[in-house]
């Protein structure tokens, strides 16, 4: 299962309460970009409309421009493939506990491209700081324990 793109900022900047995973519908050279790593996540986020679901704002462009569409645009809205079920409790989710949907990652599972999705609550300033002290106390004591290793 190797991951081809990850929004690194989704986890900096929301606290993530839950997460769901869902296929995307894309164009064969969508498909082809993706594999070559040419994806990315950031700003990018979940919209739920008319019983569907949507990633809006992700830009994925063509591997080879002089073989696209003319028409062609890289942050399109793509439908994500959720059951019925999975996507009322996500609207269900999202409008009572006003929470947000973001995109992790996109990774492969066997042929299949996947989309890792966070149910999220955004975090406040301080709490961003706090992630911040945390992080630089872990790699303080890694490089403590490398040192005396």
């Amino acid at each position: 299962m190797p991951t081809l793109a990850t929004n690194k900022r989704a986890r900096f900047d929301y606290t993530i309460v839950e997460e769901i995973e869902a296929g995307i519908e894309l164009l064969g050279f969508e498909v082809k970009a993706i594999r070559k790593g040419r994806a990315q996540l950031l700003g990018s986020f979940i919209h739920e409309r008319g019983g569907e679901v949507y990633l809006i704002n992700a830009q994925i462009p063509p591997l080879q421009p002089k073989n696209t569409p003319e028409e062609y645009d890289d942050r399109r809205a793509r439908r994500l493939l959720l059951r019925r079920g999975e996507i009322r409790s996500l609207a269900q989710k999202l409008k009572a506990e006003r929470l947000t949907a973001v995109p992790l990652e996109l990774y492969t599972q066997g042929r299949l491209i996947k989309v890792k999705l966070g149910i999220a609550r955004s975090k406040k300033q301080h709490d961003k700081r706090e992630t911040i002290k945390r992080r630089e106390a872990d790699r303080e004591v890694g490089r403590q324990m490398r040192s005396k290793g």
